[in-house]
């Protein structure tokens, strides 16, 4: 076994040993096992970040074309987001949207080491540092404010019901706090999320000799972003709190998260994932 597998399933066992601590600590309100939950997230993200910098180190000329490095760096963005967002709002609640999602991200990434991305050799840094870093970030963020949402819409619904909250439901965090997360990550991920549209038109420029191809994936991109577009706009100028933005995000990651994995997949796409 290489110290490159050895760090996988210490990582694997650091974002589960997380992902349990942060559920059972927000179910039995237990601070302390919420804490045991952010230092398994740290250490877990300690490693994969060391992961990934032995993959770019020791594959060097092969790890833009694999298909591992581009889901393991999307569920290191995720940690990587959750971690701004606690550092903000002090409370672990977020990790029930982040963890989970990571460690999903990891494993598929291991079980992607076969599938091929190509990329021009001349456009290799732009794609990556422009485009893909930025909407990684971009859908994490989005991911936070789709969880912020799903919690808004159920926290709001018991509210207005006179429910008892049983659970973990008398630990979540309050309505203005989850509108907080919904308007921090739009307004910093919209923004984001445009700056790696814009590179990735640059790219297909260089690459295909056209900036738009009526592609599959470029056309659902843009129904994405003039969603996101709206959202930012609604929340900014407009104004929007609360129920209205919650229920618009979540719709917008879902159709981000069936871009992601139907069409990279299924549909015939430059942005396809080939074994």
């Amino acid at each position: 076994m290489t110290l490159f597998e050895v760090f996988q399933y210490i990582i694997i066992a650091l974002y589960l040993a997380g992902m349990t601590f942060f559920f059972i600590g927000s179910l039995k309100n237990n601070p302390a096992l919420g804490k045991l939950g952010n230092l398994s997230a740290i250490a877990g993200f300690a490693l994969h970040t060391i992961d990934l910098l032995l993959a770019v180190t020791l594959y060097r000329s092969t790890v833009l074309s694999d298909g591992y490095f581009y889901f393991s760096l999307l569920g290191w963005s995720f940690i990587l987001v959750y971690f701004g967002l606690w550092w903000k709002v002090r409370s672990t609640f977020f990790a029930l949207t982040a963890s989970p999602l990571a460690l999903l991200l990891f494993l598929i990434s291991l079980a992607s080491q076969s599938l091929k991305v190509t990329l021009p050799k001349h456009l290799a840094g732009l794609f990556v540092g422009l485009h893909i870093g930025t909407i990684f970030f971009s859908i994490a963020l989005m991911a936070m404010a789709a969880g912020a949402g799903v919690a808004f819409l159920y926290l709001n619904n018991k509210i207005k019901t006179k429910a008892n909250l049983t659970g973990m439901g008398k630990e979540m965090p309050s309505l203005n706090t989850f509108d907080n997360v919904n308007h921090w990550s739009i307004i910093i991920g919209f923004p984001l999320y445009t700056l790696g549209l814009a590179a990735g038109f640059l790219w297909a420029r260089g690459a295909f000799t056209r900036m738009f191809s009526w592609d599959p994936k470029e056309i659902v991109t843009l129904v994405v972003w003039f969603l996101f577009a709206f959202l930012f706009h609604q929340r900014i100028v407009v104004g929007w709190r609360g129920k209205k933005p919650a229920i618009l995000v979540i719709i917008v990651f879902v159709i981000t998260m069936i871009s992601l994995w139907g069409i990279n997949f299924l549909v015939p796409t430059h942005h396809s994932f080939k074994a």
